[in-house]
């Protein structure tokens, strides 16, 4: 006999378990699990009707409303696979996801009815709104074995075209299982903001399904804006807290204005390396520790996080997940995996039930990511003596000035803490003497004195509080840094927008 096994699983046993506790709150609404689950399965037979099959890519565009989890749970019901689009992407971009991925439709909402109509006509598959979609609502979900596909997550394809990282229902029930339950102790009484876009791993994973894998309640909100975020965790009662380390900056200035702030009881941080500086600030603001973690769309995506088992410890972000394995490997080795010992430097590479399948019609690509059964995350890092992983920065962030190697997340972390910047993203640019030189691109913050934030005093700065081959000779100024749309900063955008020498040079 053939185990089967759906992702679909998480909201239909809540529906049994649960099924008038509220499960999903966005502006007015109130639904409870057995509404929304009976919503998904009616938008389930009218796909089904529409010609959907299992094994069948349909891909979802959609912000963080109702209509994307009762979308993403109708899809899956009906045996299929969820391929979300991000929802930045320009027409020619969302259509190259839809063709490569072989979506045979989009379900779109209608804020994104004309990009996803043009997108839809470039890949020449049709288009549907999910508020269309209704039927008589199937029995149960057609389920699947554990290594189908489930989701598919396009890679921000930063060197190429982006990839369709393929991940089984066995890589996201059981990421799901050990947020909720090993890495936290998430409880039905918890209350999680929604905060994160649902299109996107972090906040797919550990916001919505992590959170309904528990039976607690999500509080979607539909577009992060930092003030409005503290009125609505307020308003809700919301105790749980997932974001990247911009939402967190955010969330710390908002904090000034804001009247009453919320109890919040766990926060996680992941997506990029989180200052020491905004750790502290905000838990000395809001009297909640941040717990960092971290993974990528290949791992489903939680790979390590500090957690309650082993404790937390700053800067790091902490020990693997249950059932997963984070270590140090040769990056020079690409043939087979060398593991380093312990307290060297080197490439992250992780094993587990995580591991996604591999790139959607890209073999090679999926040869050269794993090997000897790791992941290669292309991620420098340190396991040291109690098993912390520090996440030291990426690779291809990587910043060689004169023959140093020279990490920009730790520059960034050292110039948080200078009392005019808000925010600061540290790039290589182009250099005929060295090779590279390091830009700081500096947000000031509102209350910065005109003499706090000039170039010549963040410079200084950093030679005072910095090793010689590592703090900035270029500082360039923005009133807001450019963000993806999973906040994390765009620092090719900035690669590019400075890779001219300034004028006055």
């Amino acid at each position: 006999m053939n185990a089967t096994l759906s992702l679909a699983s998480i909201l239909a046993e809540q529906a049994k378990r649960r099924p008038d506790r509220v499960a999903l709150i966005e502006g007015e609404q109130r639904i409870t699990f057995a509404e929304l689950w009976e919503q998904a399965r009616g938008q389930a037979a009218a796909l089904i009707e529409l010609g959907v099959r299992p094994g069948d890519r349909v891909a979802l565009m959609c912000p963080n409303t109702a209509e994307f989890p009762r979308a993403y749970y109708a899809i899956l019901a009906a045996g299929a696979v969820v391929v979300p689009v991000h929802l930045l992407l320009t027409a020619r971009e969302a259509a190259h996801v839809l063709r490569d991925s072989g979506a045979g439709l989009l379900v779109c909402h209608s804020l994104f009815a004309q990009v996803g109509a043009s997108a839809a006509a470039i890949a020449g598959i049709a288009q549907v709104d999910p508020n269309s979609l209704s039927g008589e609502p199937i029995p149960a979900f057609i389920s699947r074995a554990p290594d189908d596909p489930a989701v598919v997550f396009y890679t921000s394809g930063t060197t190429g075209k982006p990839k369709g990282a393929e991940l089984s229902h066995l890589n996201l029930v059981m990421n799901a299982t050990v947020n909720a339950f090993d890495a936290n102790d998430v409880r039905p009484e918890h209350v999680t903001l929604g905060a994160l876009p649902l299109f996107h791993v972090f906040g797919q994973t550990v916001s919505m399904n992590s959170t309904w894998r528990a039976g607690a309640a999500l509080v979607l909100q539909p577009r992060f804006d930092a003030a409005e975020a503290i009125r609505l965790m307020v308003a809700e009662d919301v105790d749980t807290f997932h974001g990247v380390p911009t939402m967190y900056i955010g969330l710390i200035a908002a904090a000034a204005r804001a009247e009453t702030l919320p109890s919040l009881r766990l926060c996680v941080s992941g997506g990029a390396a989180l200052p020491g500086a905004v750790l502290e600030a905000f838990e000395a603001t809001f009297g909640a520790r941040i717990l960092e973690g971290y993974g990528l769309s290949e791992t489903s995506p939680s790979a390590a996080v500090n957690q309650p088992d082993f404790g937390s410890r700053a800067g790091t972000v902490g020990h693997p997940v249950w059932g997963v394995d984070v270590e140090i490997a040769d990056p020079e080795a690409q043939r087979h995996i060398s593991l380093l010992p312990t307290g060297a430097l080197g490439e992250v590479v992780v094993r587990g039930h995580n591991v996604f399948n591999g790139y959607v019609g890209n073999p090679e690509a999926t040869a050269e990511a794993v090997v000897d059964g790791w992941f290669r995350t292309g991620d420098l890092g340190v396991k040291d003596d109690d098993g912390f992983v520090r996440i030291v920065d990426r690779t291809k962030d990587l910043i060689i000035r004169g023959g140093f190697n020279v990490y920009p997340s730790e520059v960034e972390s050292a110039l948080l803490r200078h009392p005019g910047i808000a925010q600061v993203a540290v790039i290589g640019l182009p250099d005929p003497t060295y090779g590279e030189e390091i830009c700081a691109v500096v947000v000031p913050t509102d209350s910065a004195s005109a003499d706090a934030a000039t170039a010549e005093n963040i410079i200084e700065y950093g030679r005072e509080h910095l090793a010689k081959h590592k703090y900035p000779r270029r500082v360039e100024f923005l009133t807001e840094l450019p963000l993806g749309p999973s906040h994390k900063v765009l620092k090719r955008e900035l690669r590019l927008r400075y890779a001219v020498a300034p004028a006055d040079s």
